[in-house]
């Protein structure tokens, strides 16, 4: 058990620095030997775990979908662009959801690669959110749900990576509060518009209620409670 928990952590060592790496220099400039100085392990433990820079790469995109996590809600759509401001505001200062934004975007990514799975992996768990969305009364009715969330997902990858390019996504949230600011009146009925929250401290408030009920739970879970 101890050595199992060993490898869990050492696995997720080199994914956070890989991400770092990937991050700061792309795919193609990207070295094995780059990651193994930043994450302090040997080449024989990276091995282990990843037997090629490709599968460290796909690694490091799969563990993209996790970061989107928010409390869900009664309003669908609340819970939707939760979920973009927690992402957004999680990407501030996670390197590994840094890295795998990278790579998603990283057109130099070999086609051993697959960098289309997280916008598919998105797009998917989105338009299931919209559909219980309007199966609740709360979408236009002329409204696709996958039109609209594959226009979603591309206008919220391009609006980072420019935040990115500007700001150092400094403005970030300030960009998803606009970006919702346009998209909700297309898409909501009229009498949802003012109780949806968009403010740009929205992820900040949103990650503070997870953290807050993850400490409560595991106080529950204290054995002797």
């Amino acid at each position: 058990m101890a050595r199992q928990e060993r490898a869990i952590r050492t696995r997720r060592v080199i994914l956070e620095a890989a991400g770092a790496v990937f991050d700061e220099h792309g795919y193609t400039a990207t070295t094995i030997s780059m990651v193994l100085e930043r994450a302090e392990v040997t080449k024989g433990a990276l091995y282990f775990h990843f037997p090629s820079k490709e599968s460290l790469a796909q690694a490091v995109l799969d563990e993209q979908m996790p970061f989107g996590a928010v409390p869900p809600q009664s309003c669908k759509l609340q819970e939707v662009v939760d979920m973009t401001f927690a992402f957004g505001q999680r990407l501030l200062g996670n390197s590994l959801l840094k890295g795998s934004v990278r790579l998603a975007v990283d057109q130099c990514a070999p086609s051993g690669v697959d960098h289309s799975g997280p916008f598919r992996q998105w797009a998917d768990v989105l338009v299931g959110l919209l559909e219980r969305a309007r199966e609740q009364g709360e979408l236009l009715p002329t409204v696709v749900p996958r039109q609209t969330v594959e226009m979603l997902v591309g206008a919220f990858a391009g609006i980072q990576l420019m935040s990115r390019a500007l700001t150092d996504r400094d403005d970030l949230a300030e960009r998803v509060s606009v970006l919702w600011g346009h998209i909700l009146p297309s898409i909501a009925v009229p009498g949802l518009l003012p109780c949806i929250d968009r403010e740009p401290d929205r992820g900040l408030r949103v990650l503070a209620a997870l953290d807050k009920a993850d400490t409560e739970r595991a106080v529950v879970d204290t054995p002797g409670r």
